[in-house]
């Protein structure tokens, strides 16, 4: 029996073992939760295929290399620390609350609600007479990041009593609290419930991490890598299309100048001499403004698509 429930005693009793030198190639942890459909379809948009019942935390994935597992976000970089995973998907928050040892591969920025980064913020009540930090010394604070916020006013010399929630952290002032530190993504929620930011602690948003010795390992470091770029590249496919037309090529300079979104684009001879193909790739939202001017210089045969990857 373990002497002490801590990290080790809870490591061991998870139903996969230690990732070891064999095939699959890679052991990759997943998130389970809000997180789970959104990255199941980031993956898929990359290449690969995940396929998951609602019982099991144990997807399949159309690659002979790797094998997965769904696991918390907030727990996933302990994990990985400890090589149970070669690789997972978890938020900047989790490493630094868990103060994990990985290797931070690549930022990847998304979320149920949003495109932008997350942040923990410390709110109070509208009508709290606290206006900065200083103020909550001797006060209660209730979150789920115990351990940063512990820290954060620590850093500030700054006494209070930081307990743990559940989860609907914000329904708990101020009749259970005084303060609390929760995520927000678009603030929707503390504005609802009439809370106040007093002040941001941090930014977050989900990372593709790596175990230290995985990302010593070549083999393991080249897929590591590899599945790191197609999923960079799905995300900057997010909010682009590709377009193609044909312009008369008496057009081509006034059109390049008038529309800066179609710099550097694909310019391709047609069978006509007076005339050219264009490809390029732009943000979504500028389309409906760019055809309307493309039409008006002569531009014919154009063919918006969607895209999979943009890989730089």
């Amino acid at each position: 029996m373990c002497s002490q429930f801590g990290l080790e005693c809870r490591l061991r009793s998870v139903s996969f073992g230690r990732v070891a030198e064999k095939n699959p190639l890679l052991m990759i942890g997943l998130p389970k939760g809000s997180l789970e459909e959104l990255t199941k379809s980031l993956f898929a948009k990359a290449g690969f295929k995940i396929t998951t019942s609602s019982r099991s935390y144990r997807p399949t994935i159309d690659d002979p290399e790797l094998d997965c597992r769904l696991v918390r976000a907030q727990e996933m970089s302990r994990y990985v620390e400890h090589g149970f995973f070669d690789c997972g998907l978890t938020g900047f928050d989790w490493i630094q609350e868990n103060e994990s040892k990985v290797v931070e591969v690549c930022d990847l920025v998304y979320s149920k609600a949003s495109t932008q980064k997350s942040r923990w913020v410390l709110a109070v009540p509208e009508d709290s007479p606290v206006k900065r930090a200083e103020d909550l010394a001797g006060k209660r604070v209730a979150t789920e990041l115990v351990n940063t916020v512990r820290r954060y006013f620590a850093a500030k010399q700054v006494k209070v009593d930081v307990e743990f929630s559940w989860g609907a952290t914000e329904v708990k002032v101020p009749d259970l609290v005084d303060a609390i530190v929760d995520i927000t993504e678009t603030g929707g929620s503390l504005r609802a419930n009439k809370l106040r930011i007093v002040d941001t602690l941090m930014y977050t948003n989900t990372k593709f991490i790596a175990n230290r010795a995985s990302w010593e390992n070549a083999a393991k470091r080249r897929k590591i890598e590899t599945i790191a770029m197609l999923l960079t590249g799905a995300l900057e496919a997010e909010n682009k299309v590709g377009l193609k037309l044909n312009a008369p090529k008496a057009s081509l300079d006034r059109l390049l100048k008038s529309l800066p979104a179609l710099r550097n684009p694909t310019v391709s001879p047609l069978a006509s001499p007076d005339w050219v193909a264009l490809e390029t790739i732009i943000d979504e939202s500028i389309v409906r403004e760019i055809i309307p001017q493309l039409k008006a210089l002569g531009a014919e045969g154009i063919i918006e698509y969607p895209l999979n990857k943009v890989v730089y």
